[in-house]
């Protein structure tokens, strides 16, 4: 679990370093650090951190291949080959890491479980939210 939400972290932040500076993809993936530690640590609680990340980065990473391949037009988008790379990385990493949590056991208790998923969930979306601003977006 924890090498999965690692290799989501670092294929944003090269995706950042590529396109328009890393800031925004650190606050983005800010979230992702606690699943990361906990994994490390052998926590269970990892799982519940990391399920709505993953669902979240996974989303995010299917909606790029919509617009990459052109099935889905918002606007004249751009992505170089590295970017297109970093999306494909990210999303194995986000499905790997889903089918991980899908079969992985935990003892945690249903409320507190689905308290940190929740939780989780919120922080995630309120990280992409934070990176929108021109100040975080383009440093």
């Amino acid at each position: 679990m924890a090498f999965c939400c690692l290799a989501i972290l670092m294929a944003l932040y090269v995706v950042g370093a590529v396109r328009h500076g890393v800031l925004r993809n650190i606050v983005q993936t800010l979230p992702l650090w606690v699943p990361i530690v906990l994994g490390f640590r052998g926590n269970e609680f990892a799982k519940w951190s990391a399920l709505p990340c993953l669902i979240i980065w996974l989303a995010a990473m299917m909606i790029v291949w919509l617009l990459v391949f052109r099935w889905v037009y918002v606007q004249s988008w751009h992505f170089s080959t590295t970017e297109i790379a970093m999306t494909f990385i990210a999303g194995v990493a986000s499905a790997v890491g889903l089918g991980i949590a899908f079969h992985w056991r935990t003892v945690v208790r249903p409320l507190s479980a689905g308290a940190v998923t929740l939780l989780f969930g919120a922080l995630q979306f309120l990280a992409l939210w934070a990176s929108l601003p021109p100040a975080v977006a383009h440093r």
